[in-house]
């Protein structure tokens, strides 16, 4: 089944009313891997933010994250992903939404359900569903800066 994410935005009118800008079904959907489909929900580039910003931002092109800004992603993961061990320069917040996840670590599994949620701070990791149904998962990316251990900066890859 395709990942179907309603997207709701508020804003304001021009008297400075709070209004829904944009409800849609989200027609942006990508998969980079076979049993794994995401959607970019929304971007930003600069932190802090500026409130009034162009209602398309879960249309820009990007990557991983935005230089100073985030990116809030929906991933869908179908029984037997393909694993892809990799490590991003990225703040990232996760929550389970439904159906179980295994994250693998460098040697270490933990295996995580719908409502948990996962603070990832630049670590190589990947994302296994062992299970029998799709697992779905909410990230807020924000950009960082590269992890240093012991003086020895850890590389991005994947």
């Amino acid at each position: 089944m395709a990942l179907k994410v309603r997207r709701v935005v508020t804003g304001h009118d021009a008297a400075g009313k709070a209004i829904v800008t944009i409800d849609e079904v989200s027609q942006n959907l990508r998969s980079a891997r076979p049993g794994a489909q995401a959607c970019v929900v929304s971007t930003s580039e600069a932190l802090p933010l500026a409130q009034a910003r162009d209602k398309h931002d879960g249309l820009r092109d990007t990557g991983t994250t935005h230089a100073d800004g985030t990116v809030f992603r929906i991933l869908e993961l179908q029984p037997g992903n393909t694993p892809r061990n990799h490590r991003t320069d990225s703040l990232d917040y996760a929550v389970i939404m439904s159906g179980e996840i295994d994250m693998e670590l460098d040697g270490s599994t933990t295996h995580l359900k719908a409502g948990d949620v996962v603070v990832q701070r630049g670590t190589v990791h990947n994302w296994a569903n062992r299970g029998t149904e799709p697992c779905v998962i909410a990230f807020v990316l924000i950009a960082a800066k590269p992890v240093e251990v012991g003086g020895k900066v850890l590389q991005a890859f994947g």
